[in-house]
């Protein structure tokens, strides 16, 4: 648990020099701490050799680097890992480390649980437990340098990219999410471009009117039906913030950019809920002002969701009537499910977790891969 030492885990460049300068210290050595934190993955003040004595003697009383603690790792068989991390409510939550051909994507957790309740998410099923912090949000990415054991200024860097697409909604934990994007990107820390930072969101319009104050991230956008009486069903913020605010906020950040850049607009096609022709064809009249890619992403199914996968047939009817209209549309691989680590799967209940992990895993190996897509 923690103590009354400062964590500066989670302390941006300005905060460090305010902290030093509290300490009587040259605001110049925040570059090195920072350096030394996100850089080399040092916790241990005596380590950090080109800080004083006297400065390392004053951080040891009171500071500590201190990330969130790993309990469990999963390995699928596709060469995903999951981790399970304890945060300082006691709860856990779940990354994700997706690695692909030339990149690696790191999939991060910004609340445990969430209270937007959406019918398709497991994470929504258990509610809300608590925000994470700052240094809890980017000791996310930490581990996983420290565990992918890329930490180092000559060791090539493992996760390329960071999607904000864990558990949780990460607009509603705004101040922290913001903080840990900008270390995120911050050149002394892991220096992620900023279309390499994708922040996805369920639709809080309020928060996303605010963003470009704060950051020029990638945005995503979870829509997951192409009208307000369909989406308010399946995605119950729709009712406070229907589609067409949704979309004039995401336009309304798209035009703030300094560069050319579209939202992704996610879209989960659960069988014989949202993956009609019709469907299609509503979604590509209602995007039509939007400057947006479409991904596609075949539902997870989990246990209790009352959800099924959609057909093969129908994932392509879909996309094809997409791009016949225009769009750029891509289809999610499904990956780390033998784990439960795929879209819409994270729980974070430890305990649950290892007997539903174990479950995954001993259906899968038994099945054949058409079987595979009716695993529940």
């Amino acid at each position: 648990m923690p103590g009354n030492k400062t964590n500066l885990l989670g302390l941006s460049k300005q905060q460090l020099e305010a902290f030093l300068l509290d300490l009587g210290e040259k605001p110049f050595r925040a570059i090195q701490l920072i350096k030394w934190i996100h850089q080399f993955g040092v916790t241990d003040f005596d380590e950090m050799t080109n800080i004083s004595k006297d400065l390392r003697a004053r951080l040891n009383e009171c500071a500590e680097v201190r990330p969130p603690v790993v309990r469990e790792r999963f390995d699928a068989e596709d060469g995903c890992f999951k981790w399970i991390v304890e945060v300082e409510s006691g709860s856990s939550v779940e990354t994700v480390y997706i690695p692909e051909a030339g990149r690696g994507t790191l999939c991060i957790s910004s609340q445990a649980g969430c209270s937007l309740d959406c019918s398709f998410c497991a994470t929504g099923k258990q509610g809300f437990n608590s925000d994470l912090t700052t240094a809890e949000i980017i000791g996310q990415l930490w581990l996983a340098n420290r565990e992918l054991d890329t930490f180092g200024t000559k060791t090539p860097r493992k996760v390329t990219n960071v999607v904000m697409m864990g558990m949780g909604e990460p607009l509603m934990n705004f101040e922290n999410v913001m903080s840990a994007i900008s270390l995120m990107m911050e050149d002394n820390c892991y220096g992620l471009s900023k279309r390499r930072v994708t922040i996805s969101t369920s639709g809080v319009v309020p928060a996303m009117d605010r963003l470009k104050e704060y950051t020029d991230a990638s945005l995503a956008i979870s829509l997951h039906a192409p009208n307000d009486e369909l989406r308010s069903q399946i995605v119950p913020i729709n009712r406070k913030y229907p589609i067409s605010e949704l979309l004039r906020s995401t336009n309304d950040y798209l035009d703030s950019l300094p560069d050319s850049r579209v939202a992704t607009i996610e879209y989960i096609l659960i069988s014989g809920v949202n993956d009609h022709r019709q469907h299609a064809r509503e979604l590509a009249e209602v995007l039509k002002k939007t400057p947006c890619k479409i991904n596609l992403i075949p539902f997870n199914p989990f246990e209790g969701s009352g959800y099924k996968r959609s057909s093969n047939s129908a994932i392509s009817n879909f996309q094809k009537i997409l791009r016949d209209a225009g769009y750029t549309v891509t289809i999610r691989t499904t990956r780390g499910d033998d784990i439960g680590a795929a879209c819409g799967q994270l729980v974070g209940e430890v305990e649950d977790h290892t007997r539903r992990s174990a479950r995954y895993r001993a259906q899968w190996k038994q099945s054949t891969p058409v079987q595979r897509l009716k695993i529940q």
